[in-house]
């Protein structure tokens, strides 16, 4: 009896389990969670699933990240900038153009926005600012919060304050607008 009793107390210290911390249980949580979101309610499953899968795995198996593990050859692939590049080629494949062929004018909102990035780039350059700010900058021209937010952290740490405030007006003014629709204008039964 006491060796089917070591065979399953030597089966339990070989799992995941055993050297997981209550930090790794709030992780593995917070994925079952995301991946709740994204499968049953349907919130960006794109995002979402892969997302909450890899924080899955490597919570639950932390050395599943360490040199020779399977998930270390991804972050490989990440780290050299192939895998993203690959990623954003699928979604831009999966892109419905319907809508742009039918109103051809809504393709000048795009040229807009990546011209805005081009633009504040070159006169925050002649501006003065370096070649770091300006990138932050530009991020900012072309209206992607989140992006100018990590960009200037990670490069221009100086402008990190004024990207957040930048975000910040933009969140309340969509907010602004989701609301009084919400409360103002209310559908007709």
């Amino acid at each position: 009896m006491s060796s089917f009793a070591d065979v399953f107390k030597n089966l339990a210290l070989q799992t995941g389990f055993a050297t997981l911390t209550w930090k790794h249980y709030v992780m593995i949580l917070i994925a079952c969670v995301f991946m709740y979101l994204a499968i049953v309610k349907g919130f960006e499953p794109l995002l979402l699933v892969p997302i909450s899968f890899g924080m899955f795995l490597v919570n639950m198996f932390p050395d599943i990240i360490a040199d020779g593990g399977l998930l270390h050859y991804f972050y490989l692939l990440d780290e050299w900038s192939i895998l993203p590049s690959l990623i954003f080629m699928g979604v831009g494949a999966m892109t419905d153009f319907g809508p742009l062929i039918a109103n051809p004018k809504s393709f000048l909102l795009g040229a807009a926005a990546q011209f805005g990035i081009y633009a504040a780039y070159f006169l925050a350059f002649l501006m003065g600012f370096n070649g770091k700010e300006a990138a932050a900058i530009s991020i900012i021209g072309g209206a992607d919060g989140p992006t100018a937010i990590f960009v200037s952290g990670y490069s221009a740490q100086t402008l990190w304050g004024l990207c957040v405030k930048v975000f910040s007006n933009v969140i309340v003014v969509v907010l602004n607008y989701v609301f009084s629709k919400l409360i103002i204008f209310k559908k007709k039964k």
